[in-house]
């Protein structure tokens, strides 16, 4: 009899320093369609896109989103092929680049990140149902949303990726998104003029290059835990095909619908909210909100996939568990402004690392690895005591170059220029010590 690929997902079985079998190897173009136009549709991303308006005008909003979405989307779904070519989750790849010691650095960090943009998620979902039912019904229970939504979450990375893809994204979860966004979109067309919208000017507060340097940023947030999901797809091409049409659509879709809103709303994060709420009287961002579940889940269940890289005898479903139930507690208990900045703080590091990492997968290693090497110190990928101070270098110097750009270029956008300069570093110090070999 045929394995069924979802079938004992939860089990002990699921390790992530270990490549994932071909039995289980079940996501089509489809599949990483679906995912990632559902990862990529949130109301984080509208919000980012109100942030474009009114500091620049309309048009030049949306064409910042659509050369961001271009260039992030690629270079995601760059990173996307990494897990379908090794079959490793995402911080398990990173040990041919960084070493066997090396990469439980960025693994600690991914885990610390995703245990704040979890609760993050929840507070979002928490917020904004509490919102709609004040509208709707009269009452407030904010208590009550968060226990909701992070039991959701909880749940559904216990669950597993292939579950969650194949019984909820691709049955029903779908279909409710795409009819949230439309009816979002129709709404936008109906209540508002779009041509004047168009032609009003914009007022210099944002930069060109930095507009599109926040739209990069929201899909390049995703490097860190993409091969978390990619590991299960059958083929590298599959992937980044369904990777850039999935989340490439929605983030241009979703930015371009928060900018419009947003200008329409007359700015403002809590502004834009209402706006959405308005369209339809509600419905169609209840839909949406629901989707936001996806990203929690996400969270979640990297954090234990993350956490299962370096201390390998952890159950995953077990530690999904656990991390739920923190990033819920965190909800209820810590005001996101105390550590929102901390947040973006760990998030920039990952972009010039990604630089270092890809260049190293597709140019340096021509995408081959050796599974046994992954943790043994004295292997290939053993460096010196487990550590690859080369790629250690182009990163911090990658780091470096984002923090000054951040600080005296800010309106030149820090993130693709810290990722390139990663990138090159490593690729002349590996360049270097080829000569120094020759």
């Amino acid at each position: 009899m045929a394995q069924d690929p979802i079938a004992g997902e939860t089990g002990s079985t699921y390790a992530p320093l270990k490549p994932v079998s071909d039995a289980r190897r079940a996501f089509k173009t489809g599949d990483a369609f679906a995912l990632w136009f559902s990862l990529g549709i949130g109301l984080l991303v509208a919000q980012a896109g109100a942030l474009l308006v009114p500091g620049l005008s309309l048009p030049h909003a949306l064409l910042a989103i659509l050369i961001g979405s271009v260039i992030g989307v690629v270079l995601l779904a760059l990173a996307g092929v990494i897990g379908t070519d090794t079959g490793l989750a995402a911080m398990s790849s990173l040990r041919p680049t960084l070493g066997v010691r090396g990469a439980s650095i960025p693994a600690v960090l991914n885990m610390v990140q995703l245990v704040g943009w979890g609760s993050f998620e929840v507070i979002v979902m928490r917020d904004s149902a509490d919102a709609l039912s004040k509208q709707a019904f009269g009452f407030s229970a904010p208590l009550v949303w968060t226990l909701i939504f992070g039991v959701l979450a909880t749940l559904l990375a216990i669950s597993g990726p292939l579950s969650f893809v194949r019984r909820f994204l691709r049955t029903w979860g779908i279909w409710l998104l795409l009819a949230g966004a439309a009816w979002l979109t129709y709404s936008l067309l109906v209540q508002h003029d779009l041509g004047a919208l168009m032609r009003r000017p914009g007022n210099g507060e944002m930069s060109f290059g930095g507009a599109i340097d926040l739209v990069v940023a929201m899909p390049l947030s995703w490097l860190p835990l993409i091969a978390d999901y990619t590991r299960f797809g059958r083929k590298a091409g599959e992937t980044f095909r369904g990777t850039i049409l999935g989340y490439g659509i929605a983030n241009i879709w979703f930015y371009s619908l928060g900018a419009v809103y947003g200008l329409a709303a007359g700015g403002g994060d809590a502004l834009l909210t209402t706006a959405l709420a308005q369209a339809g009287g509600g419905l169609a961002l209840l839909l949406v909100l629901i989707d936001e579940i996806d990203n929690a889940f996400a969270d979640v269940h990297s954090a234990a996939v993350s956490t299962g890289t370096f201390w390998t005898r952890a159950s995953v479903p077990l530690l999904s568990a656990a991390f739920g139930a923190l990033c819920t507690l965190i909800a209820l208990a810590v005001p996101m402004a105390k550590y929102q900045n901390f947040l973006l703080l760990i998030g920039s590091v990952f972009a010039p690392l990604f630089g270092v990492v890809l260049v190293d997968h597709f140019i340096v290693r021509k995408r081959r690895i050796e599974v046994d090497a992954l943790a043994d110190t004295q292997g290939r990928y053993g460096y010196s005591g487990g550590w690859h101070m080369s790629a250690f270098i182009a990163w911090a110097i990658g780091i470096a170059a984002y923090q000054a750009i951040n600080q005296w270029l800010p309106n030149l956008g820090a993130t693709l220029p810290a990722l390139v300069i990663g990138a090159v570093c490593y690729l002349a110090f590996v360049s270097a010590r080829k000569q120094a070999y020759a």
